[in-house]
Parts: C-alpha cells; structure tokens; sequence
C-alpha cells in the first residue's frame, strides 16, 4: 500500500480533500500499528472532524508519556490556510518516509527525488504531530482562483473559515472553535518546536523559502542563541538540498516597489510565529516561495520537515534545558520590564556594504541596540520593468523570471521595543462581572488562576485609566480594535467575591501579559473585549455645563486660575467648546468615575 497522495499520483497537478486526509490517516495506522496513531481533536463551526497524526517510535502516544519519558515533541501544522495546500502533502510524504515508506514521487512520475539517510532514526528519539488541515471548512471551499498569486495546484481550498476568520490572526483572542480546539491540542502536547507551514506572496525572484524561527526578535532573550542555531542549521540542510532559503518573509518594504528592499517582519502574538515566544518555545515559520512550481515547494517543505526532525533528534536535550530554564525566569518576571511588541528599525543602512548573504543581516539583531542594523544585500531577484498600469494608474512591476538579476537593496533586519510594561509584583485581579470570560481565556492558553471565594475591600491596587482610546473604524476579524493611552497607577479597589486572581508567578508570565495588559497589541482589550468601558454612558447638555461651570469658577479660585492658564497656554483648547466644557464636567461631581477605567486590576501583593 503506497499511500501516496493525490498530489503525487497527478504529478503535483491537483490535491486532495479531507476525504483523502482520512484515508491517509488510517492507511498509517494499519501499515505502522506500532508507530502511529490518529485521533481528533476538535470540530470546525460547519461540524468538520480535525485530526492530528501522532508519529513515533518511541512508544509515548500520550502528553502524560511523553512528558514522563522526556520525549521531545514536534508539531507540524499544514493547512491554516487551505489555498497553501504544500504542507498537507508535504506533510504526508514526509511522514511516510521517516516511516521507512516510500520517499517522495517525482513530478515527472519517475523515481522517487528524495531519500532519507540520517545517522540515526530521528522517530527512534521524538515524536511527531502532524495536523493536515488546520482550517477544516476553508479546506473544502474549493475553487481554482482561490489562491490566484500562486503557481499550482489548480484548485485549492479557501483562506478563511466558515466565520470568515483568518485562523493565523486567531491565536491569542481565541474567538474560533478551530483555533480553540488547536490551543487545547498545544496546551495538553506542550510540543518543544511547532512548525507553521506557509505559502508566501510578493515579488517574483530566485529564493524557494524563507525559515524565520523564534524566539529571536521575541520572547525569553536568553533563548534567541538556540533560536538562531535552529534557524541557521534548518537553512543549511535546505541549501545543502538545492534550495536558496532566505531567513526573512521577503516582504517588500513598499508594496511592488522591489528598490524599496525588505525588512525582517515583526509578528506579534495574534500569529503563530509571534505566540508560541510568548510560551517560551521554538516556533519554525516555512514559507515557501508562491511562484515556484507547486512540485518544488512540496519538495522544499518535505525538506525542512524533515530536515527539522533531524535536528531535533540531535539537539532537543538541549532545547529543551532551555526551554525550562526560560520557564523559571518567566516565573520571577514580576518587577521587571516585559517587551510586549516591536516594530522594525527603518534607520538608513550603516554602511553600503553588500552582504551577498541575507541571512548575515539577522544573526545580530537586538531589541536594545541603539545601532542601526539595516545594511545593503544583493539579493538574487529577476529582471523586471515598470510600466504605468492602465488599469490602476500606478507604476507596476512585471518580471522576467528567464532573466536572473542581482538586487543592490536595503534589508532591515533590527527591531526596537514598541510596547514595554513593568509586571506586576503579583498578578492581576479579574472582577467577578468578567471572570467566566477570562477563565476561559486563561484555561484555553494554560495558564492558573484562583478563585476569590470572599469579598475584598480596600485592597492596595494598580487601576488603568486610559488618558485616551481609539477605535479602529472598520473591523478587522470580526472585531473593532481598540488603542489605548494611559498608564497604571496605585488607587485601592474593592471586589466582590468571585472574581479571579491571575498570579504573575507563572511559566506562561509572557503570555499572560500579552493577554491582559490593556496596550498589548494582541491583548483582550486590544481586541474589543471591553470597548463597551470606553464608551461615554452618562451625558450633560452644554445648557446644564454652563450652569455649574459659572458656579465651579466662582466658587473655585483654584480651578479658575488653572482654566485660565490652560486658555492662555493651549490654542486649540481655548478654541474648542466642548474641551472647554469637558474641562468642568470631568470636576464635576456627575462625572462617572468608571469611566475609561480597563476593568481588570493588578496587584504587587498576593490577595
């Protein structure tokens, strides 16, 4: 029994459906009884079985197993977008290879391209979870423009699921049933590296894939040495294999504009790359490069699984001293400044030095370096022209990819801290009004909590009252972002009994930041969760206003001194009716004092 995918028997012309996911999963389970074993672990909103694929040798099939035998655990997840169909089936040969079946079919329906001959069996060392199709309902929304910016197959299935919702903008806020079961399959696994498997879009040019790993630019900064030796050793298999791999998403700096070079992406948690920094582990990004052919990408992303399966046979002792050791640092975060997002360091280049290899751009990037780390690469693109589109207008790229052509281009490889919040000495304090929602938040993601069985009063608290917010205006996933300005400040709150204390003395300390700290970019606040505590309930006529500001100034002098000097210093307040109104009713004693108050409090103390 070959078990050979769709893909494989049409020479990489089509690809299969989950009808062929199942088939397959149970084909390797009757050939490998010993080695592999197939389960579900959610169901999509349209009622669709998700299944996971557990391959080892080991003889560990459960967390508890594994975990007491300290068997090492890689997640592979294909299918998060269903239109980037090169993981399933790269996924499925590659397993199947690792296995002892046969190594993967060549596009020409000749003999196999690949085989697998490491020094030692790395199945024999680790064990492998393979999710084949993530996003389920968007894996059956077939269609053959559904991916029009790539080169094969001829139909594939849909970007988003039945909400509608980009799963890899789903990991923190949780809101859909597939990612609620797949942050369930991670919490319960704890997998040591989980590879995230892509399809890029952009510019035409010579590279096949990009590896970006973290913790590099994110996370734990003592992990990023062994991030960077995952990276660059991934990198080196694949260019030992024929491939030109890039350590960076070849992101153009500006949209079609290949002058305008590229610059190292920075994920925040929402993203899979981004999320698994903040739970202290390795998380392998692989994109391979959309306008390859689709049976070279499906051979690239069977080299980095295995490739990485090879690496971690060798080196996941040691990843995973690391890991630990980042778990008791993460643990004593509380009192010390957190990094929460970055943004990219778009400095002018230190020098006009080429470096012929980009990947020497990113081996020194740091969050604190006050010296710029762009620099200039020739980067291996195509000839290309621009012309005036007369469809848009606008100058438009068109490539020659018969024509090679070396790129003398900036590439920004630094981050800079975008967000930095000191944690709390203690944790955080959840009112009883949100404390189902949370709970359900933190249990998805791992992370403690306990109950206040009894009200608290006048506890020594920390509030966040934002100075301002903003509303995006138009939703993004289904959800109206909210901005805010503000800072913590110590002001005693009291607490009825039921709500949560959410202790920062945890391995998920990171995590659990990203989620509650209201100017976290990928917070629950960010997200929308509690806009409604932004918004102005309690209103004054301007009429009403008049009346008790007269009254305020001639019964203040204070006050009326400083309404004075704010008139004569701040033009555009002094011009502005309702600032100048707002400037009394904020004094007054109607003013609602909940107001732009984030609900959930911190605490130095343990309650």
């Amino acid at each position: 029994m070959p078990l050979e995918t769709l893909a494989e028997q049409s020479r990489f012309r089509l690809t299969g459906r989950l009808d062929e996911v199942e088939t397959l999963c149970a084909g390797f389970t009757e050939r490998w009884p010993g080695a592999v074993r197939s389960f579900v672990y959610g169901q999509s909103a349209e009622g669709r079985p998700m299944r996971a694929l557990l391959v080892s040798r080991t003889g560990a099939f459960t967390p508890q197993a594994l975990r007491e035998q300290g068997i090492p655990l890689l997640l592979v997840q294909a299918g998060i977008h269903p239109g980037e169909s090169d993981g399933k089936d790269a996924g499925f040969a590659a397993l199947r290879e690792l296995l002892g079946g046969e190594p993967l079919a060549d596009a020409t329906g000749g003999s196999p391209i690949e085989t697998h001959a490491p020094q030692q069996d790395p199945l024999a060392h680790l064990a492998i979870l393979f999710v084949p199709a993530f996003n389920t309902d968007g894996h059956e929304r077939t269609g053959r423009w559904n991916r029009p910016n790539q080169t094969g197959p001829e139909e594939t299935g849909w970007r988003a699921t039945a909400h509608n919702l980009n799963l890899n903008r789903d990991y923190t806020k949780a809101d859909s049933p597939e990612m609620q079961a797949m942050l369930a399959l991670i919490r319960d696994w704890d997998p040591l590296v989980t590879a995230d498997l892509h399809v890029t879009d952009g510019a035409d040019f010579e590279p096949d894939v990009s590896i970006q790993v973290e913790p590099i630019h994110l996370g734990d900064p003592k992990l990023r040495p062994t991030g960077i030796g995952l990276r660059d050793a991934l990198i080196g298999k694949l260019s030992a294999q024929g491939s030109l791999a890039l350590p960076f998403y070849p992101d153009l700096a500006i949209e079609d504009d290949p002058t305008s070079g590229f610059m190292v992406t920075a994920y925040s948690p929402r993203f899979s790359t981004g999320y698994f920094p903040t739970r202290n582990r390795y998380t392998v990004l692989v994109e391979t490069h959309s306008w390859k052919e689709y049976a070279t990408r499906v051979r690239v992303t069977r080299n980095a699984i295995v490739g990485l399966a090879d690496l971690m046979a060798v080196h996941a002792p040691a990843w995973a001293a690391a890991v630990r050791a980042a778990d008791e640092r993460a643990a004593l975060l509380g009192g010390e400044d957190v990094i929460l997002d970055i943004t990219v360091d778009r400095s002018e280049p230190a020098n006009e030095t080429a470096s012929p290899n980009p990947s020497t751009a990113t081996t020194a990037t740091s969050t604190t370096s006050t010296t710029s780390t762009t620099t200039v690469i020739d980067f291996r693109g195509y000839a290309y022209t621009r012309h005036v589109s007369p469809v848009s207008g606008e100058p438009v790229p068109v490539y020659d990819p018969t024509t090679p052509q070396i790129w003398r281009v900036p590439y920004y490889s630094g981050v800079l801290p975008s967000v930095t919040v000191r944690a709390p000495r203690g944790g955080y304090l959840v009112p009883r009004s949100y404390a189902p929602l949370i709970a359900d938040k933190l249990t998805l993601h791992g992370l403690s909590y306990e109950t206040l069985d009894r009200p608290v009063d006048h506890l020594r608290t920390e509030v966040f009252r934002a100075t301002g917010a903003d509303f995006s205006t138009a939703p993004f996933e289904g959800r109206m972002q909210l901005t805010v300005q503000g800072t913590w400040r110590a002001e005693p709150q009291s607490l009825p009994g039921g709500g949560l204390f959410v202790p920062i003395a945890q391995p998920g300390a990171r995590l659990l930041m990203t989620l509650l700290e209201p100017q976290s970019p990928d917070s629950l606040a960010a997200w929308g969760f509690f806009n409604s505590h932004f918004e102005q309930k309690v209103y004054v006529e301007p009429y009403v206003t008049e009346i008790f500001a007269a009254q305020m100034l001639e019964q203040d002098p204070a006050l009326a001194d400083e309404f004075r000097a704010k008139l004569a210093k701040d033009a555009a307040f002094a011009a502005d009716p309702v600032a100048r109104r707002e400037f009394f009713e904020r004094r007054h004693a109607s003013w609602d004092t909940r107001f732009a108050l984030y609900p959930v409090l911190r605490t130095e103390l343990t309650p």
